[in-house]
């Protein structure tokens, strides 16, 4: 059917007078809400009206009363009537209720989007709710609300997701002139396109940084503290854990539990950690057939998704994303000693160290041997997605798996480590346990499961999130910095 036309002049920037601007409405003032209200002010955007539950609306005009654009509204109705653009910014298990209740107000042919994490609940409600002359351009910025792309060296690897799902083409120039001062990367999808990719990139990444933080809170241990996971790859594998956890929990739990790919990767990462603690166990007490089993099944994951091939086309060319271990100790929270040597570290099983301690201390890393084996169970190429949608943490995360599957030296330190090594077996179980943990609560599919469970780790981390936001945020940039020097080098 033919679109009508929308009630602003597509082509509109900030550099407009103000009365020609067109009104931006947001719904939800949590996190992002906040993220992009900031944004839209900073860019030069004089019209921005913002609504939160009823019983917050004398907390927003506090907040706001400084910033004489961003107006606070009563509620939803408010919001929807006067705007022509309307972003819902609400959990995917609360969309459909939310758009129901103010949907209908929404202002005659005027653009909605939705910033959910997992799109179908979205879709359906805006095809169910909204007038039929309302255009629909939904986006999802891929990162969270600490991460701001205005200014940003890192915009460039931020990408924001636009889905032109029923609209005029002047309703997408709109939005990509309304979103294009945040200065974040455009990527066009369908929502269908948009939930395979997300949960091709985040929904194993969210799976093991989960699973690592409740081990470690599981195990009433700061692994930083206890001199045994500190520097180089577990620099990075702490800072992403915390940052997440000092994320609301409903930023993961949406993609969890409602997107049905998701569902299938965590299940099957809770397999392979599983499976692999196992083969650990039985090539450590066993013969060399058994100990060759191990091996065996973590170079076939490696061949399966690093391999020069069919998947390795992606890769070739490219330098690994994390260049050095030395980069990451800058860091670290902890400090790093080179461990002593003893019959259970870089030993051949006999007590005979074969190699000087080195300054990281090895260790199994399972967790990462797990995400590369569900990638390699589930035929997922993890490049593919790489430069088209993936978030800052999906991408430092292979960028880890690349440090250690791509360097022999490394990835065979683990192996051993696995096989000989009985320092980190307990840590290893509590990291099983809580994979396991994780997949059983997904399949519950209960949202105030997944709250509890989140909640009961994050409160152990509490006290520590401000530290450790900090170095994160660093940690990111400086690696998209570098990554991004290497990227001009190639081109």
């Amino acid at each position: 059917m033919p679109f009508t036309s929308i009630n602003v002049d597509p082509c509109i920037t900030p550099n407009a007078p103000s009365h020609t601007h067109p009104t931006i409405g947001l719904i939800g003032m949590g996190a992002m809400g906040r993220m992009y209200a900031k944004c839209l002010h900073d860019a030069g955007w004089k019209k921005i009206h913002v609504c939160d539950l009823p019983s917050k609306y004398d907390e927003l005009k506090n907040d706001y009363a400084d910033s004489p654009n961003i107006v606070p509204m009563p509620d939803g109705h408010a919001v929807a009537r006067s705007s022509d653009f309307m972003m819902y910014s609400v959990e995917a298990e609360f969309i459909e209720k939310v758009v129901a209740e103010y949907g209908p107000s929404t202002k005659m042919n005027a653009v909605v989007a939705g910033q959910t994490s997992v799109k179908a609940p979205e879709q359906a409600a805006f095809e169910k709710y909204l007038p039929s002359d309302a255009h629909i351009v939904s986006c999802h910025s891929l990162h969270g609300p600490t991460v701001s792309p205005v200014g940003q060296p890192l915009a460039t690897h931020c990408p924001q997701v636009l889905i032109k799902h029923r609209a005029s083409d002047d309703a997408l120039t709109l939005v990509e002139n309304l979103l294009r001062p945040l200065g974040s990367r455009f990527v066009y999808l369908s929502y269908k396109e948009h939930d395979l990719v997300t949960a091709n990139t985040q929904a194993v990444t969210h799976a093991a940084f989960l699973s690592m933080g409740t081990a470690w809170a599981s195990a009433q241990s700061y692994p930083w503290e206890q001199g045994l996971y500190v520097g180089g790859i577990e620099t990075a594998k702490v800072n992403i854990a915390l940052r997440i956890y000092s994320n609301a929990w409903h930023v993961y739990a949406g993609l969890a539990i409602l997107n049905p790919s998701a569902r299938v990767q965590i299940d099957q990462y809770a397999k392979s950690a599983t499976e692999l603690f196992k083969l650990m166990l039985q090539g450590g007490s066993g013969d060399e057939g058994e100990k060759r089993k191990f091996r065996e099944r973590v170079e076939w994951g490696c061949n399966v998704v690093f391999a020069e091939g069919d998947s390795g086309k992606t890769r070739r060319g490219r330098k690994p994303i994390l260049l050095s271990q030395e980069l990451l100790d800058r860091f670290s929270l902890g400090q790093t000693t080179p461990p002593t040597p003893t019959c259970s570290s870089s030993t051949n099983g006999l007590g005979n160290n074969t190699s000087p301690p080195s300054k990281y201390r090895p260790n199994s890393h399972l967790s990462l041997l797990a995400m590369v084996d569900c990638w390699a169970h589930l035929g997922i190429n993890p490049y593919h997605h790489l430069s088209l949608a993936a978030t800052p943490i999906f991408r430092l995360f292979l960028g880890v798996a690349e440090n250690l599957f791509l360097s022999p030296v490394l990835l065979d330190g683990a192996i051993h480590s696995a096989l000989y090594d009985t320092w980190h077996r307990p840590d290893d179980l509590e990291f099983v346990v809580a994979a396991r943990g994780w997949s059983q609560c997904v399949s519950f599919g209960s949202f105030e499961v997944y709250r509890r469970r989140f909640e009961e780790t994050r409160a152990f981390f509490e006290q520590r999130f401000e530290e450790a936001g900090k170095l994160g945020s660093e940690m990111i940039k400086a690696i998209m910095e570098s990554e991004m020097d290497e990227e001009r080098e190639t081109t």
